[in-house]
């Protein structure tokens, strides 16, 4: 992954914009017991990906930041060491697996039964990711959009 730092290709996220994450972390603490929840939810979420290997780790953030923007509704948490966002009920909606959880070639991205992807009588939940490109940018937005409306 080339080291551009642009809105689709990075090697990970800017000071700004973890600036901006921990800032935000620590409003939501201030909001009392649920957005301290919400908060450690987060903080929780950007430890997982910062622990990861840094192809793995680019692409989570990517991800992040997409889901974030699309959906910001949906709450940051960790499912099974895995970085997740939950519906207003707290049922996963989606996640992302870095490749190095089961030592895969590609990460994941994946989608619970709390999405609204449903398309007939057999549809895709699960999504290989191995780069980052406006192309899958596009996807995953679209993907999001789909899946809480």
């Amino acid at each position: 992954m080339s080291a551009q730092n642009t809105a689709t290709e990075t090697d990970g996220f800017t000071a700004q914009e973890r600036a901006a994450m921990k800032q935000r972390a620590a409003e939501l603490r201030a909001e009392g017991k649920k957005g301290a929840k919400r908060a450690d939810g987060l903080q929780d979420l950007l430890d997982k990906i910062a622990a990861m290997a840094p192809e793995d780790r680019a692409l989570a953030e990517r991800v992040h930041v997409t889901v974030t923007a699309t959906a910001p509704e949906l709450t940051p948490k960790t499912w099974y060491g895995m970085p997740s966002y939950a519906n207003e009920e707290g049922k996963v909606v989606l996640f992302f697996q870095d490749s190095g959880k089961f030592n895969y070639r590609y990460s994941t991205l994946g989608f619970q039964d709390a999405a609204n992807l449903d398309d007939g009588d057999l549809w895709p939940v699960s999504f290989a990711l191995a780069q980052w490109s406006p192309a899958v940018e596009k996807k995953v937005i679209e993907l999001v959009r789909a899946a809480i409306s």
